[in-house]
């Protein structure tokens, strides 16, 4: 990969501590790995996520469904303002070679079906468990720490 990895982390906007943590310890593995963090730029998961990576020197990416970048989380580097409400969605999923969700509510929900049908790899971190219909698995690996969802996410990096 001749450009710096970016992996997009999504979750819950109302996280409990626990969830909130485990986020922010993603955020910090990822920028440790020398990925850069793509996130919504709101508040809850992805602050915790933006604030991990920024405490470990790295870069992230708010994707926001507003116009002004000012309504980014105050840990966010770079704020791109779309103004399309919750269709930034696919905006903030495809721009990750690899996508993590840690926890999450409907709009994860929706992120992570936008992720597989772009056939980006999901890591699962105390979020949705899914299955088709079939019965058969639907892309997204389950782990159950931090450092394992950064480890899985760095190991999909060009396999995507």
């Amino acid at each position: 990969m001749s450009r710096q990895p970016q992996v997009s982390v999504i979750g819950t906007s109302t996280p409990d501590e626990e969830i909130y943590e485990l986020a922010r310890a993603v955020g910090r593995g990822l920028a440790e790995a020398g990925a850069v963090v793509v996130c919504g730029g709101l508040g809850g998961v992805m602050e915790a996520v933006a604030l991990g990576a920024g405490e470990a020197g790295g870069i992230t990416i708010g994707v926001l469904p507003y116009i002004d970048p000012g309504d980014a989380n105050p840990h966010v580097t770079h704020a791109i303002a779309t103004g399309i409400g919750q269709a930034r969605n696919i905006a903030v999923v495809g721009s990750g070679d690899a996508v993590i969700a840690v926890g999450g509510a409907w709009g994860t929900l929706s992120e992570i079906a936008l992720a597989r049908r772009m056939d980006k790899p999901v890591v699962a971190l105390r979020s949705w468990e899914l299955e088709k219909p079939d019965g058969s698995e639907p892309g997204i690996t389950r782990v159950e720490s931090a450092e394992a969802a950064v480890a899985e996410a760095i190991s999909c990096l060009g396999n995507g």
